[in-house]
């Protein structure tokens, strides 16, 4: 490396040409990094799972819709507030992407008129017809199992305005082709001509996805400047969600968090950088190396293809945090020097901190790419590509901080170091001499920190609301609780019971008159208004009631609403298999499609049950509650000759939550053993290795510790923190380490101590102080993970700056001594 470093100062012009060109390309390239936020990146890779809940959609498929939660003034059903409904329902249908809108104007009111069960089946009235009785339609709304805590609130305050919007055709047809042939690359069954056909459609479906997400945000800002003329003109409150907005709302916060963290953190950075150096130069300097490093990262994702999630979109935060303090580590060397040697050309200062700082910051970055690629081992898509990314963008700061480093210092004239902030900054000595003085004192706080840090680990839970995820302020939030708590919950998940096929009760009489008859029952056994056996109803009914009465469960969709709502229709009385069949057969095809087919599968053979849980209960336990559901829905049913299937967004979110704890273990214990093996080679000690994994290990726990004192869970952000924090607390201690054993070879253990507090202990002081200022910009986002892992790692960073020094220095006192 010293012929590089000699290059870099004898031609740093040509350099700085190579360095501009490549900046220009890349950042080309940067503008093409394209974003993901779609509910699949919280997923887990492979889960099979997401096959079963991608089945049960598509056979009892229902539109994709947005919801409109309205809560108005008046009474619900007030001439001015149905006209409202109406009004706004008859602008949302003038969107072209707007399939229909249900709302309680026009559903079916099936109990509003008296009669047979034939005649209401036959005539349906709804809130617009001439002859409704509004008396009867508030009872059927406050009481039908199809209306009430689902289109109407309990209390019946709140309705829902439920947009259905047109099918996507065209992305279904790419998601069906992508998926057969990616099924066969797997099973390694693919031709050639096939995969050249699956990456011609992966690539157009990205150019596809990317024009669709633009006609969606489009679509959902038309939609929310409607609602907001309504607001303003009622002045009443209407909120939106449905699965595309929460999308939409999360693209964009993402996208803020990319500008914000970046500004912010740079921002930061250069007033951090002003109060240590008080020099221009040296404030400049850092901040162009932090920027070409994150556009350089920036253009090599663009130009790989990488996608930022809502975990990864702190890359750039991440990047510049860790690229600055590689810089300052090269600014506190080269002041160093020219302080100690003022009669060294800048060139010669230049050549001799680049080649004194490249061990340290190597093995620094090292350390860091391998807490960052330790993230792999999960199996979170966002969390996979967040360590990938990571270990690519700060491996590139490493290469930029040294070449843009020596070529800009090489170019610029010598000038004295101003030292003022260290001549006045006392605290590093003040930690050298307690951790000389007061050893005893320091091994007992340890300890006690240790012994909390564990006991509150084991208070941690993976617990973790979706609706908590976002901040109360945000529309996602407020659109979400109010739909949850009124209108029957939010996250769904899915009960499919399927019955076995019964068999062909045919037996001959030796009749040819009875036999012709049996035959002919028979063979209209299969027509599908016999489907409906009373054997089928009564189980039905069974697991319906089941799923209603479960604690957490707000509302319940089956076919056994339908049969509720049948035995009110007939005065009171049950429906047997024969009134089922004419229900069937005389109900309009717009309110069977309504009523009916979500709920039943004829040609499968299988009853379908949409549960949503109430998301926003803090006492609900996902796991818990899906573990003990499984079973009493098999202990249930063991007698009716039947299986039984959970799947849904729920499965696979609680899949992915009881995912997270195996992770931390997988990640941690990659990077603990990793980290040894590193510190051995580096250091040639073990004892040395072991040191500096405990004065990392300590503070780590304690913070962990906190989480679970404060209930605060273990979430998609929060896994990170142990490996990250400990990939980043470890450069403070190589650094020192390093130092250390420099000093020793002319000085005795506790000089050295005071020696290495002097000089390294100043860069570890600013270094750490840059990353908790550049953590602390994560306190803004709208997304509870990454504010929650802002402050978590701002304290880690702080209890491990403690650490390295004062425990680093006082077990270095015990375990080595003087010769």
């Amino acid at each position: 490396m010293s012929k590089i470093f000699r290059l870099l100062v004898a031609y740093p012009k040509s350099v700085l040409a190579l360095v501009l060109a490549l900046f220009v390309v890349l950042g080309f390239y940067s503008s093409k990094l394209e974003i993901d936020a779609s509910s699949q990146t919280l997923l887990l890779e492979n889960d099979k799972d997401f096959q079963i809940a991608k089945e049960v959609d598509k056979r009892y498929q229902t539109p994709n819709f947005l919801v409109v939660a309205y809560t108005p003034k008046d009474d619900i059903l007030a001439p001015n507030t149905l006209n409202l409904i109406t009004n706004l329902s008859a602008d949302l249908e003038k969107f072209d992407f707007v399939k229909s809108v249900l709302n309680i104007t026009n559903v079916p009111l099936l109990e509003n008129k008296d009669g047979s069960l034939s005649q209401k089946a036959k005539d349906i009235s709804n809130l617009k017809s001439k002859d409704v009785d509004i008396n009867a339609a508030r009872k059927e709304f406050l009481t039908s199992p199809l209306y009430s805590s689902n289109l109407v609130s309990k209390d019946l305050k709140t309705t829902a305005i439920v947009i259905n919007l047109k099918p996507n055709l065209k992305y279904d047809e790419f998601i069906q082709k992508r998926e057969n042939l990616t099924k066969k690359k797997a099973n390694s069954t693919i031709s050639e001509a096939e995969k050249n056909e699956l990456s011609r459609l992966d690539k157009e479906f990205k150019i596809f996805r990317d024009k669709n997400r633009i006609k969606e945000h489009n679509d959902i800002t038309q939609i929310r400047e409607l609602l907001q003329t309504y607001r303003v003109k009622s002045g009443e409150k209407l909120f939106l969600g449905g699965i595309n907005m929460i999308a939409d709302d999360m693209v964009n916060f993402v996208k803020n968090d990319v500008v914000t963290y970046g500004a912010a953190s740079l921002v930061m950075l250069i007033l951090c950088l002003w109060l240590f150096f008080r020099q221009i130069r040296f404030v400049v300097l850092p901040i162009l190396i932090c920027v070409i490093s994150a556009v350089y990262a920036s253009g090599l994702f663009g130009l790989l293809g990488y996608e930022v999630t809502v975990i990864s979109s702190n890359y750039v935060a991440l990047q510049i945090i860790i690229t600055v303090s590689v810089a300052i580590h090269l600014v506190v060397g080269y002041r160093e020097r020219s302080l100690k040697y003022p009669s060294m050309s800048q060139k010669q200062l230049v050549y001799m901190t680049l080649k004194d700082r490249l061990t340290p910051c190597f093995f620094a970055i090292f350390t860091t790419v391998i807490g960052f690629f330790s993230l792999v081992l999960s199996d979170i898509k966002p969390i996979i590509m967040l360590g990938i990314m990571m270990s690519v963008g700060i491996s590139v700061s490493l290469l930029v901080a040294f070449v843009v480093f020596g070529s800009v210092m090489a170019l610029l004239k010598k000038i004295p170091v101003k030292s003022s902030f260290e001549d006045s900054f006392k605290f590093t000595l003040w930690c050298a001499k307690l951790a000389i003085n007061r050893r005893g004192v320091i091994y007992a706080f340890s300890l006690a920190v240790l012994l909390a840090g564990v006991y509150g680990i084991s208070k941690i839970k993976v617990e973790n609301s979706f609706i908590g995820y976002f901040k109360d302020s945000t529309e996602i939030h407020a659109g979400m609780v109010v739909i949850d708590k009124e209108l029957g919950g939010t996250i769904p998940f899915d009960v499919v019971i399927k019955f076995k096929d019964s068999k062909n009760d045919f037996v001959s009489s030796g009749d040819d008159v009875i036999d012709s008859f049996e035959m002919e029952f028979e063979e209209a056994k299969n027509d599908e208004q016999y489907w409906f056996s009373s054997q089928k109803m009564r189980v039905i009914q069974k697991v319906h009631d089941f799923l209603k009465e479960r604690e957490f469960v707000g509302n319940v969709g089956s076919l056994a609403t339908l049969l509720e709502i049948g035995k009110r229709m007939n005065n009171g009385v049950a429906l047997d298999d024969f009134m089922l069949s004419v229900i069937y057969n005389e109900l309009p095809k717009e309110y069977k499609d309504l009523i009916l087919t979500p709920y039943v599968s004829i040609e499968h053979n299988e009853a379908h049950f949409s549960v949503r849980t109430v998301d926003s209960d803090d006492r609900l336990r996902r796991n818990e509650f899906l573990i003990s559901l499984k079973k009493e829905l098999n202990e249930l049913l063991k007698d009716d000759d039947v299986e039984v299937q959970v799947s849904g967004i729920m499965v696979l979110y609680n899949n992915m939550l009881q995912n997270l704890l195996s992770s931390q273990v997988d990640t941690l214990g990659f990077v603990l053993i990793s980290l040894f093996a590193v510190f051995v080679l580096l250091f040639r000690s073990v004892k040395f290795a072991l040191i500096a994994l405990i004065v990392n290990l300590i503070p780590l726990s304690f913070v962990f510790g906190i989480m679970g004192f404060f209930g605060i869970p273990l979430d998609i952000m929060s896994i990170t923190i142990a490996a990250i924090s400990i990939g980043i607390g470890v450069d403070d201690v190589i650094h020192y380490i390093y130092r250390y054993k420099i000093e020793r070879k002319h000085l005795g253990v506790k000089e050295a101590v005071l020696a290495s507090h002097a000089s390294i202990g100043y860069a570890m002081y600013y270094t750490s102080f840059a990353i908790f200022l550049g953590f602390s910009v994560m306190s803004v986002s709208n997304f509870w993970p990454t504010i929650y892992f802002g402050l978590l790692v701002d304290m880690v960073m702080a209890f491990m700056l403690i650490g390295a020094l004062i425990l680093l220095p006082a077990m270095i006192i015990s375990w080595f001594k003087d010769k």
